[in-house]
């Protein structure tokens, strides 16, 4: 017995779904290139802000060998800078994985909480546009309040540039879109056939 459709309606039918199926998965896989292109941009930007404090570290020290107390003051945002930067390096090899994400964000937190703490008058904060937002003003306890207290609130980031915060805008929006395609019916039975999962956002 042939295995093959004896009708011409069978055969439409099949050349539609595989249309269907080639459509689809193509959407999907612009959507996660374009999380992955926007992570190469937020990579760039993370990494310039590293620079930025490490240089700033570097710079505080003096040439003779320094004393106890600073060492004990810019330990913790060095520990952070380097734990940052050891992450930052893991994730750029698998930026879509949500747990690699999800370690990076709190990472992320931890430095940015220790480098306020070593300079709460050096901060500022920008919009996900790049707009100004306002001088960040941390208070005592809460020197991580701008950064935890909502997942929209935007960082303020070490060097006053809007850099960071555009590409952590843009990354985040790329994942949405991705996120929102891959688990829409019935594209998520492409997503599930060819093991596309969902990417997390830095927040």
């Amino acid at each position: 017995m042939s295995l093959l459709p004896e009708s011409l309606a069978s055969w439409i039918v099949i050349a539609a779904l595989l249309f269907w199926f080639v459509g689809a998965y193509n959407r999907l896989v612009r959507l996660r290139a374009a999380v992955l292109q926007s992570y190469v941009t937020l990579d760039a930007a993370l990494s310039k802000q590293l620079d930025f404090v490490q240089a700033s570290i570097t710079a505080a020290a003096p040439a003779e060998a320094p004393s106890n107390e600073l060492l004990s003051s810019i330990a913790p945002l060095q520990a952070s800078t380097t734990q940052l930067a050891t992450l930052l390096g893991a994730t750029r090899q698998r930026p879509l994985d949500a747990g690699g994400m999800a370690a990076l964000a709190t990472a992320l937190r931890v430095w940015i909480g220790a480098w306020q703490r070593q300079h709460p008058d050096a901060v500022t904060v920008f919009e996900a546009d790049g707009t100004l937002s306002r001088p960040a003003q941390p208070q005592p306890g809460a020197v991580t309040a701008a950064v935890v207290s909502s997942t929209t609130e935007p960082i303020a980031w070490p060097e006053p540039s809007a850099a960071a915060e555009i590409a952590r805008g843009q990354f985040n929006i790329a994942v949405k879109h991705y996120n929102a395609a891959i688990a829409q019916f019935p594209a998520l039975l492409v997503a599930w056939a060819v093991r596309l999962r969902a990417a997390a956002p830095l927040l």
